[in-house]
């Protein structure tokens, strides 16, 4: 009985070790955003409706763009736990460069980024100064998509808690940033939705040097010699990179813009509906930073197992991250069941006159989001595991087919055509969730999970 409970305590520290900071580095990320909607929103109307604009257009291109460093992260752990240091130094470095090519092969996207707006019917009041925000935070996008790679070059390496305080200290250096440029503060021009824009600038080129000189310095990785000859190109490890790297990106697209066109869905319904849409997506969001987590920790245990070929060690591992996840859920499904008109309120003012409507509608978005839990935790944690042994095409479309395939046809049927509103489009999204986490788990069961399979002979 000891014997078989050693490595489960094993397996559980290493996912809680790996996890948790991992999960409070996304929610740092998460609050990069939240604290710029904040401070415009202090700031004025307009400049806070040019802000979400632009946002969600340079959200889509950059969830797209991190494909590349999410498939640096199980290629890492892979070759580091088999003693290979040369394939880590190779696949960071190319995956380095790919996020590189890709942030400056899509500036053209936000320097006419008016006309794109413009032909999706957005207000033609905002439009150019969403446009003049773009064409600055676009710069910021190949920095951004570097601080993605080297943060899971080092969760891949176990080294979680540089990149957690990096992204904590990123968050205080955004809002001192905002304050300084969107205000006029300190001498500065008073530069609203663009000092915003030159702000995310100056975090992400701060976080990408600290982390890199901590890469380069640090006595304990000097071995991998991350940026030595880094003008060389690998076109081999870059093509196993873009082979990983594009599929990951293309699932998080096909995710995103499910839950984009459940919002423009819900402004069909009514104004009090999408309001309470997006306070319950705030924070479904924030808690699935956690799931996100642990999800990464699966990724580096099974890539791990799978570059020392030991398949119990993988089977054990990925049922160790699965327990976690589970249990995390549950107890969101109390908190949101138990809790949610207080979360609702917490985003409202009390003089708002709906304030009463949009937290009795939110609530019981999250009520259904309760069992949205266990479907999300569920298909998030698929993915990482299917990442862990480099699967990553197939799941790109099992993800596509049931986010596009499943949950938006559901969603539209059952809150649009049926008339439930906005709980059959949340249940709709369920639906689809549901779809991802049933056909990615048996995938991965079925295939490297498996007790007899070889998933490093493939």
């Amino acid at each position: 009985m000891r014997q078989a409970a050693a490595p489960f305590r094993a397996n559980l520290r290493m996912v809680l070790s790996l996890g948790l900071p991992l999960a409070g580095s996304h929610l740092a990320q998460f609050m990069l955003a939240v604290t710029d909607t904040i401070m415009l929103g202090w700031y004025g109307v307009a400049d806070l409706a040019a802000g979400v604009l632009g946002a969600a257009l340079f959200f889509a291109v950059f969830i797209f763009g991190t494909g590349f460093a999410n498939a640096v992260m199980p290629m890492v752990a892979t070759a580091a736990s088999s003693g290979r240091e040369t394939e880590v130094r190779r696949a960071t470095r190319m995956g380095l460069w790919l996020s590189i090519a890709f942030g400056f092969a899509a500036l053209p996207i936000f320097w006419f980024s008016g006309a794109i707006l413009g032909q999706l019917g957005q207000p033609a009041e905002v439009v150019p100064l969403s446009e003049a925000y773009m064409r600055i935070l676009g710069f910021s996008l190949v920095p951004a998509l570097c601080v993605m790679v080297l943060k899971n070059y080092l969760a891949a390496l176990g080294r979680t808690q540089f990149a957690l305080w990096t992204t904590v200290g990123a968050v205080g250096l955004n809002i001192l940033a905002n304050w300084i440029f969107i205000f006029g503060n300190l001498g500065a021009p008073e530069l609203g939705v663009r000092g915003a824009a030159i702000a995310t600038i100056i975090v992400n080129l701060a976080s990408v040097g600290v982390l890199a000189a901590y890469c380069a310095l640090l006595p304990a990785l000097r071995r991998y010699t991350l940026f030595q000859r880094f003008w060389r190109a690998d076109w081999q490890a870059m093509g196993q990179v873009w082979r990983l790297g594009w599929p990951i990106g293309v699932a998080l697209v096909a995710e995103s813009a499910l839950f984009s066109a459940a919002a423009i869905m819900m402004g069909w319904i009514g104004t009090k509906e999408l309001a309470a849409h997006g306070i319950a997506l705030e924070i479904t969001a924030a808690l699935f930073m956690v799931h996100l987590g642990f999800s990464n920790a699966a990724t580096v245990l099974v890539g791990r197992a799978r570059g020392q070929r030991d398949q119990v060690a993988l089977r054990e591992g990925a049922r160790t991250a699965m327990l976690v996840s589970i249990l995390f859920a549950s107890a969101t499904m109390v908190l949101y069941v138990t809790a949610g008109p207080f979360l609702v309120g917490l985003f409202l003012s009390p003089a708002e006159p709906a304030r009463a409507a949009i937290i009795a509608i939110g609530a019981s978005f999250l009520i259904v989001a309760a069992v949205f839990q266990l479907a999300d935790g569920a298909q998030v944690m698929a993915m990482g595991l299917l990442r862990g042994v480099q699967d990553t095409r197939g799941p790109m479309l099992i993800a596509a087919f049931s986010y596009w395939g499943v949950g938006l046809p559901t969603s539209y049927l059952l809150g649009i055509r049926y008339g439930f509103g906005g709980e059959g489009i949340w249940a709709g999204l369920v639906v689809g969730l549901s779809a991802a986490a049933v056909l990615l788990m048996a995938r991965f069961w079925r295939g490297p999970g498996r007790a007899d399979a070889r998933p490093w002979a493939a």
